[in-house]
């Protein structure tokens, strides 16, 4: 089995059309264990319960940002060492400063090509490399 195999990968977003997007493309890069979250409090109870490998969550949400969901991540022993990668429509260079503060592991700005994003998401993996 290989490591595009093994990767469980959270796509958190409260747009439904981006989440399918990205699932899209993660599908089409051969990752096939993919969960899905609507905002970064129901990503965070489901991966307390159940961590992943890396998360790639949307930066602007209601309720929870992105780079607080990466602050609860990095504080909890299980999954302080999850990959992140913010997607942002705001590559604002306070947002990346901060989120690269929290240990963000890479940014990925919208809009974006399929391509582009399986290089980065292969930079922001566990490992470095799928």
């Amino acid at each position: 089995m290989s490591l595009r195999e093994k990767l469980r990968v959270m796509v958190v977003d409260d747009m439904s059309t981006s989440r399918g997007l990205i699932t899209q493309a993660l599908d089409a890069m051969g990752i096939q264990n993919i969960a899905t979250a609507a905002d970064g409090k129901s990503a965070l109870a489901a991966l307390q319960q159940s961590p992943v490998h890396l998360v790639i969550s949307d930066y602007n949400m209601p309720e929870m940002d992105g780079l607080h969901l990466l602050h609860y991540l990095r504080s909890a022993p299980a999954t302080q060492k999850t990959g992140f990668l913010l997607i942002t429509g705001r590559a604002d260079p306070a947002i990346i400063n901060k989120g690269k503060q929290l240990g963000m592991n890479n940014y990925l700005p919208k809009p974006f090509r399929i391509e582009e994003s399986g290089r980065i998401v292969e930079r922001a993996s566990p490992t470095g490399r799928l």
